[in-house]
């Protein structure tokens, strides 16, 4: 079966078939027989063939560094609900957070025109990340970094952190941080800077043993606060730079005898689903990773349709969410 048997059945001619498959006009009539025809015979069109005629696969490569991560399950979700509307699939590439495999990937997808357009969500963006950028033919979005020169969605992690370390310090005079690798600007960098800060504006100088690095994992998190309270444990406030950090200290505390909020209050960021039901409840950020994915794709559609060729970003707002990890 073949486009060629399609028209003769729908008694049309193979160019309005053609323009039937690629959506364009075809009066009512020979838009029900031909529709007719494809759904008695279950014709499928070649993708190979539809490549040849549009020049477009309709692909979307998605580079993720972390299949499990809350937040970007809810940045990809947002992608989802708009690529779905439209006729563009996404191919997912997960990295398990190393920076050589966004680089491969980003290869990869480039490579005999394999998708039309790119979302990466980024965490460790190098200079070899910039090469490889600057080097593409197609539309890229970058998506949870700001990047200079290319089109971006991002959060407004420094402002984020500064408020709700602000906040809580009104009850607390020896805070800590716990956070990750500042080779993140996003993670790390911004929100580290947006902490300090904010104890800077309550006259609060941290010390550099009570400001520990981890990673995202509960199980880091939790030697990280082990580690501070063993160097600094007059702590009565942590700040940490991501819900599962906070989920790891909260647990480290409780085993080490400190009542949260009592004796140490504890923040986050991310608002993941476990902030509301573990006890006590995260104090957290809310930041709006769906809303975001949605954002980036609708931008990169625009790109890739020729409507949006101008490099621009969008920065996020958030949620600063009070509960009862807080005094």
């Amino acid at each position: 079966m073949d486009i060629t048997t399609v028209a003769k059945l729908a008694g049309v001619s193979r160019a309005t078939v053609s323009r039937y498959l690629n959506d364009g006009y075809v009066s009512d009539e020979k838009r029900r027989a031909i529709a007719r025809v494809i759904k008695e015979t279950g014709y499928i069109p070649s993708r190979q063939a539809k490549i040849l005629r549009t020049g477009k696969t309709n692909l979307i490569g998605v580079i993720i560094p972390k299949i499990n991560s809350a937040s970007v399950s809810r940045m990809v979700a947002g992608l989802s609900s708009v690529f779905n509307e439209s006729q563009y699939q996404m191919l997912l590439a997960n990295t398990d957070n190393r920076e050589n495999k966004e680089i491969d990937y980003l290869r990869v997808f480039t490579e005999k025109d394999r998708v039309d357009g790119i979302i990466l969500v980024g965490t460790i963006l190098t200079p070899e990340h910039e090469r490889a950028l600057k080097n593409l033919r197609i539309p890229l979005i970058v998506l949870g970094q700001a990047f200079d020169g290319f089109s971006c969605v991002y959060h407004d992690d420094y402002h984020a952190v500064r408020e709700i370390t602000s906040h809580i310090l009104n009850r607390g005079t020896k805070p800590a941080y716990i956070g990750v690798t500042e080779l993140d600007i996003a993670a790390g960098q911004s929100r580290h800077t947006g902490f300090l800060d904010a104890c800077a504006e309550k006259n609060l100088e941290v010390p550099k043993k009570a400001q520990m690095e981890s990673d995202f994992s509960v199980d880091a998190a939790y030697l990280a606060c082990e580690r501070l309270l063993d160097v600094y444990p007059e702590v009565d406030t942590i700040v940490c730079a991501s819900d599962s950090i906070a989920f790891g200290a909260i647990t480290c505390l409780r085993e080490f005898g400190r009542s949260v909020p009592e004796d140490v209050q504890v923040t986050g960021v991310g608002d993941s689903d476990l902030s509301k039901v573990i006890t006590p409840s995260l104090t957290t950020i809310h930041h709006h990773y769906k809303t975001s994915g949605m954002e980036a794709a609708k931008m990169l559609i625009g790109a890739m349709d020729k409507e949006d060729t101008i490099v621009r970003d969008i920065r996020m707002g958030y949620e600063l969410l009070l509960r009862n990890s807080t005094r």
